[in-house]
């Protein structure tokens, strides 16, 4: 892995967060595989790429429903990507899926009370779930690929964005910028406990530190 990888977009094959994301699914596909197929998934603001990075796109045993505010148009019976709004969930009964899945998506609601009523949902529609997040306090901020950025003040941040190449070498383009300092709220461990009562947690270590955590109920 060269040096660029660490600031690539997790998205990207090849990339540090890539590696990542591998190797955190492969621990909870282990659990997923256990269960009878074929298996429904919600994925909450996912992208099908994603799918097809694990080798998952058009595999009928795994029936995947894909809610993003992005339009996507899916070249796979097994994948279905609809526009929506991740808090507008209403439409979806009560256990209407197998697995609620959500990677990296949780932080950037804007604020606790939108965390506590997608928590809620997702509680309500799965009968399992399986909710990732980074960890507030981990020393570097995974969005921006920079040491203790979440303690910055939003003004600081949005200049280190705009007029520095600090973060992820690049400057950033001054809407996305704003758009993503505006709405990134990093959770605690305890946050993520209490809007997940009852919920195992999996912290995911970096250097014996905790990068991230995952919250979920299956068999451990």
């Amino acid at each position: 892995m060269m040096i660029r990888d660490i600031f690539k977009s997790s998205e990207e094959k090849g990339s540090l967060g890539n590696y990542f994301r591998n190797k955190r699914f492969k621990y909870f596909f282990d659990k997923i595989n256990l269960l009878d197929k074929p298996i429904s998934i919600l994925d909450l603001g996912g992208k099908i790429n994603f799918w097809e990075n694990r080798n998952l796109s058009g595999n009928p045993n795994y029936l995947i429903t894909i809610v993003n505010l992005e339009s996507e148009i899916s070249e796979y019976p097994n994948i279905e990507s609809k526009v929506g709004n991740i808090l507008e969930l209403k439409n979806f009964k009560k256990n209407s899926f197998d697995i609620v899945f959500s990677n990296s998506v949780i932080e950037h609601l804007h604020n606790f009370q939108n965390q506590k009523k997608i928590a809620s949902e997702i509680l309500r529609i799965g009968k399992k779930h399986i909710i990732q997040t980074p960890n507030k306090h981990f020393f570097v901020e995974p969005h921006y690929i920079f040491p203790f950025f979440q303690y910055l003040p939003k003004k600081i941040q949005y200049k280190i964005l705009t007029k520095t190449k600090l973060s992820r070498l690049k400057k950033w383009d001054k809407k996305f910028a704003k758009q993503y300092v505006k709405e990134i709220r990093l959770l605690t461990l305890n946050e993520l406990k209490e809007i997940f009562p009852g919920s195992k947690i999996h912290q995911e270590k970096f250097f014996g530190m905790s990068k991230s955590f995952t919250a979920h109920n299956l068999q451990t």
